[in-house]
């Protein structure tokens, strides 16, 4: 494969994974109403969710916590407030990696420690949390399902390196 070609692999990948940080931080500001939305769609009694109690019972008891929490204390919504500003902001910094791959190599590297180190945060706060197993599965799948496009992007450019002995 050459060069032109191996760069826009790179950059489709890319351009992939960043919409994605995107759309997980923009989603992170409505979250109350986002929550209620979807404890109203998975109770709806016409819609296939009753087979997953579980998953059900669990929506409405988080969905009752951020309402809650929300109407006395406000000021908590300012954590998920950051966590969607951290989220564009990793995203802006894999622009870098998009615009020139191999000398931002590290930043595709970056990427992918983050999504390992995804899994054991997941499992080990989940647990102290008091996180459903499921769900803490459902948080480890953003780490495995991440680190596909950036896996492909680094060995991409790993061949643009053998190609340039850059």
């Amino acid at each position: 494969m050459n060069i032109n070609a191996l760069t826009k692999r790179i950059r489709v990948f890319l351009l992939f994974f960043i919409i994605a940080l995107l759309l997980s931080g923009i989603t992170a500001f409505p979250l109350e109403w986002e929550l209620n939305l979807l404890n109203q769609i998975v109770s709806n009694p016409s819609l296939p969710f009753s087979s997953f109690p579980d998953l059900v019972k669990w929506i409405g008891f988080v969905n009752r916590g951020v309402q809650e929490t929300y109407r006395q204390f406000p000021f908590m919504a300012y954590g998920t407030d950051w966590l969607a500003f951290a989220h564009i902001v990793i995203a802006i910094a894999f622009w870098g990696a998009f615009k020139d791959p191999v000398r931002n190599k590290w930043v595709v590297e970056f990427g992918m420690i983050a999504c390992v180190l995804v899994i054991p945060t997941a499992l080990i706060f989940g647990s102290i949390r008091g996180i459903p197993f499921f769900w803490q599965l459902l948080d480890c799948s953003f780490g495995v399902f991440g680190i596909i496009p950036l896996w492909m992007c680094r060995n991409a450019i790993l061949q643009i390196e053998s190609i340039t002995n850059y």
